[in-house]
């Protein structure tokens, strides 16, 4: 509702403060549950297994992130994962030892983000032994035992290179590449101060990844992929045109070479040749003059035997008309 509302009211002070959801206090109160309360900040960790009472809440257990250097002997930062885990265990073993066997969590106004500080406190009161409903999604066992912490430290180098980083720990004797060693040595500290048996667990060693190396190489390829997608790409829009370009230039230069190379064929040729052509035109036409001359006088020879031959012929059925006629005339004296 607006401000300017008549009917506004103004939220209750520790709901303005970010420090109480009272919807969400209502629902734990009418549980009748106890409810776990972990409150984190940038160095330390709050642990609290409180009951709601007429007159107020009752504190049942509580754990504070000091005590883990103060009796146990931790060496690290208090407040990291791991540390708000211990921090859980050593509440919930508490909360155990008093009576309390079933809680609810109570995240107040902060955010339920996957691997927070915590949902740590809350696998570290489960894992003491008392109840609680939760979703294994939201826990991640990496980050609690602090490997995330070694590897990290692993990855770095030698101890020239992480020092900086890890300043605090190499002053109070923490090899931050051992992290896990440390803190499976805290946590069994914590149940033998409570009588109870600890889970037997091997400290794993810091795995140094394999892609440290590999950055030398990972820009060698992107650097050369660029190269040889631009050289294709050049070709492959470039070649129609280029080719079309390069057809009609070759056509022009085809058409002027062929002309000088048949010009100075000839040239040569026609300079030698002006003597023997008319000698070669002379001589065919002598032949031909002498050609022609000798059909004239063969047909003139061969009218005149035929003009012979006809005239003889025509002479000679005359005399064979002469020789038939008296052998008539013979006859008829005979007869």
């Amino acid at each position: 509702m607006p401000p300017h509302n008549s009917r506004y009211r103004v939220p209750l002070r520790r709901r303005r403060e970010k420090k109480t959801d009272y919807q969400a206090r209502k629902g734990f109160v009418v549980s009748g549950r106890p409810r776990l309360v972990s409150r984190s900040s940038l160095k330390n960790t709050i642990a609290q297994i409180v009951v709601a009472k007429p007159h107020g809440d009752e504190v049942l257990a509580s754990a504070h992130s000091r005590e883990l250097i103060n009796k146990y002997g931790w060496k690290a930062a208090t407040g990291n994962v791991p540390a708000a885990y211990l921090t859980g265990l050593l509440c919930g073993l508490k909360a155990k030892k008093n009576g309390v066997s079933e809680a609810i969590l109570d995240l107040g106004l902060v955010s339920p983000t996957k691997g927070s500080k915590v949902f740590a406190t809350m696998k570290g009161v489960v894992d003491a032994g008392v109840e609680i409903p939760f979703s294994e999604e939201k826990i991640v066992e990496e980050r609690i035992g602090g490997e995330h912490i070694q590897d990290h430290a692993a990855n770095l180098g030698s101890p020239s290179e992480y020092a900086p980083q890890f300043s605090g720990y190499l002053s109070r004797g923490l090899a931050p590449d051992k992290f896990n060693e440390h803190f499976i040595e805290v946590r069994n500290a914590v149940y033998t101060a409570f009588d109870v048996p600890a889970p037997k667990t091997a400290p794993k060693p810091a795995k140094v990844k394999k892609p440290a190396v590999k950055p030398a190489k990972a820009p060698e390829k992107p650097a050369v992929k660029p190269e040889v997608k631009v050289a294709e790409a050049k070709p492959a829009k470039v070649e129609k045109p280029v080719a079309a370009a390069e057809e009609k230039p070759k056509a022009k230069p085809k058409v002027e070479e062929a002309k000088p190379a048949a010009e100075p064929a000839e040239a040569p040729e026609a300079k030698p040749k002006p003597a023997p052509k008319p000698e070669a035109k002379a001589k065919p036409e002598a032949k031909v003059e002498g050609k022609k001359a000798a059909p004239a006088k063969a047909k003139a020879e061969k009218a005149e035997k035929a003009e012979s031959k006809p005239k003889a012929a025509k002479k000679a059925p005359a005399k064979a008309d002469a020789a038939k006629k008296p052998a008539k005339k013979s006859g008829g004296k005979k007869a």
